[in-house]
């Protein structure tokens, strides 16, 4: 379905219209593994559907919350930005150590492995 039909639908008919994809898609999955159909394209075609369908659904959800029923594009938060505040949290000395510690085999004495010291 093109882009611009399913802008124009209403908040209601864009979800029967995903639920619809959802179950054609359900469908040719079995037809698929069951090896009657080879509509691999057919597939790809309703999954991508269904990501616009649930793209436009949430830009009217993000939009909503303005006010002004406009949808107004997110910042995407950087991925980089993640990855050294994750770094420098895990790289603490103090868990290293308590880490290896805790690695290390525990030595068995006579009393505890059972064995009578004679």
């Amino acid at each position: 379905m093109e882009i611009e039909k399913i802008r124009n639908l209403t908040d209601d008919e864009l979800v029967t219209e995903e639920h619809k994809a959802a179950e054609q898609m359900f469908r040719l999955r079995f037809q698929i593994s069951g090896g009657q159909l080879d509509g691999v394209k057919k597939l790809r075609e309703l999954r991508k559907d269904v990501a616009r369908f649930k793209t436009i659904a949430r830009a009217r959800a993000i939009g909503a919350g303005n006010g002004n029923g406009a949808t107004t594009p997110v910042a995407p938060v950087k991925a980089a930005a993640v990855k050294t505040s994750v770094a420098k949290t895990e790289k603490k000395p103090a868990v290293k150590a308590a880490a290896k510690s805790a690695a290390k085999p525990v030595k068995k004495t006579a009393a505890k492995s059972g064995k009578a010291a004679k």
